[in-house]
């Protein structure tokens, strides 16, 4: 089981620090988690976040490529209906030559009205737009219409799709499925059989929303605070232009007390790192996951507990998984 690290470079307002320094801080952390042995990176988008979520990740892709040598670098996800195919093929060609072949394309069909009104996008067909920007990219590189062209012969592109039907559509692409639920493997699989490709191919990469901790009760105080603004923010902006009210705050108490399976919705882990790898083992058991990512910050926590939830991922939760 390979484990990565998850930054979105959030800097919330009751936080908020430098903006240099927490671009900076967090390439710190991208070195670091390579030293520590970390198989990958992930990065993140939205646009007119309050708490400037981070807006263009191939952009800082390029940053860490050029500050690292081993670890894998991927989007977790790049929007691909606010981009032309086009430009997204260069840009990747230059990032996976500046990484010497370590970038993973993970594509998203995006949700927000803002962001799609801010760059005169039709969301309503965001979903077919993503998946004609995975085919053209595979033709674009194939048919070597740009130069250069990237290091690796087939860069992974990952699709960013949470529900059944997405799932589905990943597979008859016949690329990865950006998710750890357990849940989306049979949709993902039957996918990959309609499209023509071997069900054996199916891979899964995905996000494990935990906190690792030698003292996970002392640290809660300070993880269910950032918590609830993350998702509280998430929630609100989800329904923002769409006239729906706003949701009532989120409750980290009863997320943290959720019995749902790790990968999929509704639950959060705060835990040593012995039971939250038990944990994620008895979910994806079975299943084409062989990569899972956790969050390095949660909305903008203190510089000491990012540096140390990093080091214990890398140093404790790695070697169990």
């Amino acid at each position: 089981m390979n484990v990565g690290l998850y930054f979105d470079l959030r800097n919330p307002p009751p936080w908020q620090q430098d903006w240099s320094r927490l671009y900076a801080f967090t390439l710190e952390m991208c070195e670091e988690a390579e030293r520590l042995g970390a198989h990958s990176v992930w990065l993140t988008e939205h646009h007119r976040f309050e708490d400037g979520y981070l807006p263009q990740p191939l952009t800082f892709a390029s940053a860490i490529a050029a500050r690292t040598s081993r670890i894998r670098i991927g989007t977790a996800v790049l929007i691909a209906p606010l981009r032309s195919p086009m430009h997204i093929a260069e840009e990747v060609a230059v990032i996976d030559i500046m990484s010497q072949g370590r970038f993973d394309l993970g594509l998203g069909a995006g949700y927000r009205i803002p962001e799609f009104e801010q760059f005169g996008m039709d969301r309503s067909a965001r979903y077919a737009a993503t998946d004609a920007c995975a085919r053209e990219l595979r033709r674009i590189w194939e048919e070597r219409e740009i130069s250069p062209l990237p290091i690796q012969s087939r860069l992974p592109i990952w699709m960013g799709y949470q529900g059944p039907k997405g799932a589905r559509r990943a597979g008859l692409l016949g690329e990865g499925l950006l998710s750890s639920n357990p849940a989306l493997v049979d949709p993902y699989r039957q996918g990959l059989i309609e499209g023509g490709h071997d069900p054996e191919t199916a891979r899964m990469t995905g996000n494990i929303q935990a906190w690792v901790s030698d003292d996970p009760e002392a640290d809660w105080p300070t993880v269910s605070k950032h918590l609830a603004y993350q998702m509280d923010s998430y929630n609100r902006y989800k329904v923002e232009g769409t006239g729906r009210p706003r949701p009532r705050p989120v409750d980290p108490e009863r997320l943290l007390k959720s019995n749902k399976l790790p990968g999929g919705p509704g639950y959060f882990i705060n835990a040593r790192p012995e039971e939250v790898a038990r944990r994620i083992k008895g979910a994806i058991a079975g299943t084409p996951v062989k990569t899972v990512y956790l969050w390095a910050s949660i909305a903008g926590m203190p510089e000491e507990m990012v540096a140390r939830q990093i080091r214990t991922v890398c140093t404790k939760l790695r070697p169990l998984l």
